[in-house]
């Protein structure tokens, strides 16, 4: 794993001053392979030419991924500044934990603690790169509230990190610390503490004096002065806020030579290719997530949509199910949500959830009146020949413990009225439990005390030779939905519920809690397998079905 410190903590050990020249490295990280776009992180890059003008050696870079930017920074801790202004611009998606922040590569896909520095360059790092040009040194970020998908141990944006001596960390939304970067950082003669006063939507930390100017003026010469609002960068700013086809061809109508017109086409023409991006944004604003797609997805299977999966991921098969849902309901089909569209759809699935509930409730009530009806005629007696005509029928049936038990009792009582040969004979077939062992005893005693037994054993053993093949296609799409021991125990507490003696709920699956699922499948008319597949699933968990706002 890459180790936050090791990239200044190597270079440091080679690290020259040879240089006085200001310096800055800029990178737009705007399109994110697994995440919402940062909109105006690429309008950092237009800084560039601003800081260069300023006499800036500038390096940049847009859409990189995590290595591409430690390639960036790289030289700055091999040639330190001496004198030289230093400025560090790093505008696009941040994760952060309890004590560190990380700046995301284009790359990152679900990064969680573990794995973020791999996909991230941490902020202690730029800090500590940055620290070597004490008093000069000015690290700025700028971001967006868009959703990015992350894992256990990261929250999204920018948190509290510690600043060094004599560097300044400012942060702002991504269209304003580039337009502050491109229009206050060339200024000559204004200290950081003056520029930021003048910009109050940004945040400053570190090192802020009113006294001393980030870049002295030339001798004899005033102080540049500080610039006044820039209206074409307060009408992109709205621009981009609304996102819609109309805002930016209002944009490029009115400057027809603006600085941001290729940005602006370059959005009328992504709108016009994709339809539905303001869909797709306005279900990103919702910002769901896994387990809230997951009880989407479970709603949508109730009312007779199939997502192909309840993995909480929306791919392919779940888009086209939202699509028909929509279109069933007078909708346009975007395959993209609407929160109305969500409570519609639980409203839906709830009624679903509670018709099946009803139907299985009859269907139960008429299998165990038939259930009890049959251990009358057959078990009631206690006969190990009608204990075993009724566990025939009814392997999961109310009275099966009953049956099994009474059945253990009689093995035990022909154990003690066995010869000891029979005895013998008995212990050392159902020691191996083998369909050739169990016959073997009936050849040497057909008419033994445990006859019956070991032709109902081998009867049993034959059973489950002939379906082992589908028993571990059964195991294999239970294993399919990934469920772990939390949503176990949730599924053993609703077959508790339900009456069907799932045994300890503890999110192991053992014999008890497959009975448990058989008899839950036949009371609703599924093949009772005692295994779950995606049907059951949602049967059993058919009460949670998202609920925005809750």
């Amino acid at each position: 794993m890459f180790r936050p410190i090791s990239l200044a903590a190597f270079l440091l050990c080679t690290a020259v001053p040879l240089w006085a020249q200001d310096r800055a490295v800029i990178v737009g990280n705007e399109n994110y392979s697994d995440g919402a776009d940062i909109t105006e992180a690429d309008a950092a890059l237009g800084a560039v030419d601003a800081l260069q003008a300023a006499g800036f050696d500038v390096t940049s870079g847009q859409d990189m991924q995590a290595p591409e930017i430690r390639g960036l920074l790289s030289p700055l801790v091999q040639a330190a500044p001496e004198n030289g202004r230093l400025v560090i611009v790093l505008s696009g998606h941040f994760a952060q934990a309890a004590s560190n922040t990380w700046f995301l590569g284009v790359e990152a896909s679900v990064p969680d603690l573990a794995t973020v520095d791999g996909v991230g360059i941490s902020l202690a790092t730029v800090l500590e790169v940055a620290s070597e040009a004490p008093g000069g040194a000015v690290v700025v970020l700028g971001t967006e509230p868009r959703r990015l998908p992350l894992g256990p141990g990261l929250d999204p944006g920018i948190g509290s990190v510690p600043v060094p001596q004599g560097v300044t960390l400012i942060r702002g939304d991504a269209a304003r610390v580039a337009d502050f970067v491109a229009r206050a950082l060339p200024l000559r003669g204004q200290s950081l503490a003056v520029m930021l006063d003048a910009n109050p939507d940004l945040t400053a930390d570190g090192f802020l004096s009113g006294l001393v100017p980030f870049r002295p003026a030339d001798a004899g010469a005033a102080a540049d002065p500080l610039p006044g609002p820039d209206a074409e960068a307060v009408f992109w700013e709205s621009t981009v806020e609304q996102g819609t086809l109309g805002a930016y061809e209002a944009y490029a109508k009115r400057y027809a030579k603006g600085r941001y017109l290729d940005e602006a086409r370059a959005e009328i023409a992504r709108i016009k290719a994709e339809p539905q991006r303001e869909a797709r944004e306005a279900e990103a604003a919702l910002a769901l997530n896994r387990d809230d797609r997951r009880a989407i997805q479970r709603g949508l299977s109730l009312v007779g949509y199939d997502p192909k999966g309840i993995d909480g991921v929306f791919g392919a098969g779940s888009r086209t199910a939202i699509a028909a849902w929509q279109k069933k309901n007078g909708y346009e089909a975007t395959s993209y949500l609407t929160r109305d569209q969500i409570v519609k759809l639980t409203e839906q699935a709830d009624a679903r959830s509670a018709a099946l509930e009803a139907e299985a409730a009859a269907r139960q009530k008429a299998v165990e009146a038939e259930d009890r009806a049959y251990w009358q005629e057959t078990g009631a007696a206690g006969d190990e020949a009608g204990l075993r005509t009724y566990l025939k029928r009814y392997p999961d049936g109310l009275y099966a413990d009953l049956a099994e038990e009474r059945l253990k009792a009689s093995e035990a009582d022909r154990m003690d009225q066995a010869e000891a040969a029979d005895r013998a004979a008995w212990d050392l077939a159902s020691r191996d439990q083998t369909i050739a062992s169990y016959q073997d005893y009936l050849a040497s005693y057909p008419d033994g005390a445990f006859a019956g037994e070991a032709q109902a054993r081998i009867d049993a053993l034959t059973s489950e030779a002939e379906s082992g093949d589908q028993t571990a296609r059964q195991e294999a799409v239970e294993a399919a939905l990934g469920l772990g021991p939390e949503a176990r125990r949730v599924i053993e507490t609703r077959l508790d519920a339900l009456g069907l003696k799932p045994g300890k709920v503890d999110g192991q699956f053992d014999d008890r809690t497959r009975r448990a699922i058989r008899r839950f499948q036949e009371a609703r008319n599924m093949d009772a397998t005692g295994y779950l597949d995606q049907t059951t699933t949602v049967a059993l968990l058919a009460g949670a079905v998202l609920r925005l706002g809750n």
